[in-house]
């Protein structure tokens, strides 16, 4: 007796649609970076023939110039040169320290490097999981490491984005956002620290990571507190403040391959979050760091101004380390009542 077949079930549908659109998408990848680099040839070809096919060519390869050559405008993960090529050793810091390569979900090896306190210490204590900027590798920011970890008594874990120093890959936004979710991922499998004392922390380009994190929904219970430091709005109000050009921000989204839209996310923070902003900040406007803090969500939130903070020396002022302790200190205090949203100023403090 004949069977009869059945029709393809709704996972089967969907599996072939997807595959469809992936190949398609490929496809379009393919002829867009053909285009891309072929624009010089197109050019000429519609200067002597004019085509408007060849027009819309020559836009899209035009387009695909502009939109590819962005990665080089924000990642400098070769700045100061040889910093893809060495990183110093963390035993130079000359504190304990496991050196640790994690594996993201798309098979890259991470390098991140986490200093511990004594043992006795070291599963009591918070633990700070820090985002570096968009240039140079982790080796950069040990003295920063050492500092937090000997005057706030804290674990520290610096993390390498892919691209930079001893980590694989080619750096990304959904790249770093991945790296960053697998570096906390990793952190509350351990069992020598405390998993309701990781606070994360963003410096620049890695306060857009931190913020990405934070705002997470199934993050909220894993992350104890935020702490940003000189970070920005969002990549189109940051192209246009350093280019110059004010249409920048105007460009439809698609426009931009990275958006980190900490402005939008922001908002969708809970934990208690402290902002580091330098007053004399002379890359990314002071002005974004206070629309940032207006913005959180979090009940409980500070502001600390350094009035001789530049972009990559706040840290280096006085008074910093003992407001991240302060922080540190508060937050993990608090067990149920939120403290009030405040300004810090130096060592004052005033209500908002």
């Amino acid at each position: 007796m004949a069977t009869r077949r059945l029709p393809p079930g709704p996972s089967v549908i969907s599996s072939l649609l997807h595959l469809l659109c992936r190949l398609l998408k490929s496809i379009v990848w393919k002829v867009w970076q053909l285009c891309t680099s072929s624009t010089l040839i197109l050019l000429l070809i519609y200067w002597a023939y004019g085509s408007f096919f060849i027009l819309l060519l020559v836009f899209s390869a035009l387009f695909g110039l502009f939109y590819n050559f962005q990665d080089s405008l924000l990642y400098f993960p070769q700045q100061p040169e040889s910093s893809t090529m060495y990183v110093t050793p963390p035993s130079a810091v000359g504190i304990p320290y496991n050196n640790i390569y994690l594996k993201t979900k798309d098979g890259l090896s991470i390098n991140a490097v986490l200093f511990k306190q004594a043992p006795v210490k070291c599963s009591r204590v918070p633990t700070i999981l820090f985002f570096h900027g968009n240039a140079g590798n982790i080796g950069h920011r040990y003295i920063n490491a050492n500092a937090l970890h000997s005057v706030c008594g804290c674990n520290v874990v610096l993390l390498e984005y892919r691209g930079y120093g001893r980590s694989d890959g080619t750096p990304s936004e959904s790249g770093l956002y991945m790296d960053a979710q697998t570096a906390l991922d990793y952190l509350h499998t351990r069992s020598d620290i405390d998993h309701t004392k990781i606070f994360v922390m963003g410096r620049s380009l890695g306060g857009a990571v931190a913020i990405h994190l934070a705002s997470r929904v199934e993050n909220q219970d894993r992350i104890r507190g935020l702490i940003l430091e000189n970070t920005f709005t969002n990549i189109p109000e940051m192209g246009a403040v350093v280019i110059g050009l004010e249409l920048l921000k105007w460009l439809p989204l698609m426009f931009y391959k990275n958006k980190y839209l900490s402005l939008l996310k922001v908002f969708r923070i809970q934990v208690p979050t402290l902002f580091l902003s330098g007053s004399v900040d002379e890359l990314v406007p002071p002005q974004m760091m206070h629309r940032l803090f207006q913005r959180c969500g979090s009940r409980m939130k500070k502001m600390a101004r350094f009035e001789r903070g530049t972009h990559n020396e706040t840290w280096q002022c006085d008074g910093y380390f003992h407001t991240v302790g302060q922080f540190l200190s508060e937050v993990t205090r608090q067990d149920s009542m939120p403290l009030l949203s405040s300004a810090i100023y130096g060592a004052e403090e005033e209500d908002v």
